[in-house]
């Protein structure tokens, strides 16, 4: 099939990899014209597609990424993987809909268009069909297929990838399910059917509630097993020995990416808007886990206030800028929070990443990471350093270096073992 997916993200990337390795004919669709010449050159910029997967497909022609809407023409099956941000937490689906109206304009009696995008229940057959049907003139189910399947990705992961994780599919009539299907039983080992789209987009917010809900919940219980004296990590290492009725969840800086700090709230915002009623569980769990960046400034201040040193004027390195190890994703991440109160504060900031490259623009941010410099984690580094703070715990650092020359580190992660770190 003539494929086209628009949006060559994170998760739009890697399925569009994978449908041409199966043998499809990809348009990469992005409206980034930047990363649109970086694909043509065989640049990826997504950790999960090296260049090497990438620059076969180029060759063949099998993958074509594009800025221009007229190379969308004849296309069979589209899929919509777009950012969906929140606005003052409001949901923002005008990626949603500008992907659709230029899809709209080229979709054709028998194609099929799935979305991908995380959103509230209700999306797929509330908004984009009647935007599709408007713009093409097609009615969805008798002239056009229609379906939502909620992306799984996990950057970073090298278990599971997008071909052995169970992919959700879901139709607007049996006939758009059975392509919706079958279009991504060639791409993955195993799909997981559903009965309607709305079942479908609610299974991606449950599955990223459920995460956020327990991380606020260990991140809460750290904060006051810290002020009562107790281990907190050593507690959780106990209650994982349990073979049921436990699932273990760490601690740490905060949450980032799009799963955790923005997929609940769209939950949230569609009940109260729906039902006028409050999700109290998302409520809380965004308060606690949105403040714990503040939680970990707050702890380094004390710590350093007991080596008889202000944070205004010492020299804080901090350890992983992404917001989850062994990746480059620096959407939400903790990391511009703690930078930014440090800053604020005084501190000469540095940071070393090896995975989030000089010059990425992080949200919440007026351009690159400013103010903070960015320096290698050498030995040197580590001593002149007051404070190191590891907040994303990437396989590339050296934690015997770390706890053999830093003078006081602050460990969210708990890798770092000396006689100078404390563990959040």
């Amino acid at each position: 099939m003539r494929v086209v997916i628009a949006g060559q993200g994170y998760v739009g990337l890697p399925l569009a990899v994978r449908a041409a390795e199966v043998g499809h004919q990809v348009i990469g669709y992005e409206i980034d014209r930047r990363r649109v010449d970086r694909l043509a050159g065989g640049d990826s910029y997504v950790e999960d597609i090296p260049d090497a997967r990438l620059r076969p497909l180029l060759a063949t022609g099998a993958y074509r990424p594009t800025a221009e809407p007229a190379e969308l023409a004849g296309f069979d099956l589209a899929v919509i993987t777009v950012p969906t941000p929140l606005r003052d937490g409001v949901p923002d689906l005008s990626y949603i809909e500008a992907a659709g109206e230029v899809l709209a304009a080229h979709l054709r009696p028998g194609a099929t268009v799935v979305l991908e995008s995380t959103t509230y229940p209700g999306t797929t057959e509330e908004l984009l069909a009647p935007l599709l049907e408007k713009a093409s003139g097609l009615l969805a189910g008798p002239d056009f297929h229609l379906g939502y399947s909620p992306e799984r990705i996990d950057p970073g992961n090298p278990v599971w990838r997008l071909e052995n994780t169970p992919k959700v599919v879901s139709g607007i009539d049996e006939a758009s399910l059975r392509v919706v299907d079958g279009f991504y039983r060639q791409l993955v080992e195993r799909t997981v059917p559903v009965s309607s789209c709305k079942e479908a987009e609610l299974t991606k917010l449950l599955e990223n509630t459920f995460r956020h809900v327990n991380i606020a919940l260990v991140n809460e219980l750290a904060m006051f097993a810290h002020d009562l004296g107790i281990d907190i990590w050593e507690a959780i290492d106990a209650a994982a020995t349990k073979p049921f009725g436990f699932l273990r969840f760490n601690p740490g800086p905060g949450v980032g990416g799009h799963c955790l700090p923005i997929d609940p709230s769209f939950l949230s915002w569609r009940v109260e808007r729906a039902l006028g009623r409050s999700f109290r569980f998302v409520e809380l769990a965004n308060d606690v886990n949105s403040h714990m960046p503040d939680y970990v400034v707050r702890r380094l201040t004390e710590g350093l206030n007991q080596r008889r040193r202000p944070v205004n004027g010492s020299r804080v390195l901090l350890l992983g800028l992404a917001y989850k190890k062994n990746t480059g994703d620096a959407r939400e991440t903790p990391a511009a929070r703690v930078a930014e109160l440090l800053t604020r504060m005084g501190a000469e900031v540095r940071a070393a990443d090896p995975h989030v490259l000089p010059g990425v623009h992080l949200p919440g941010q007026r351009g690159p990471f400013s103010g903070v410099q960015r320096v290698a984690p050498t030995p040197a580094e580590l001593a002149a350093a007051d404070a190191v703070v590891l907040l994303a715990d990437h396989d590339d650092f050296d934690y015997a270096a770390i706890g053999e020359h830093a003078g006081y580190v602050l460990d969210c992660r708990r890798r770092v073992t000396g006689s100078a770190v404390e563990v959040l």
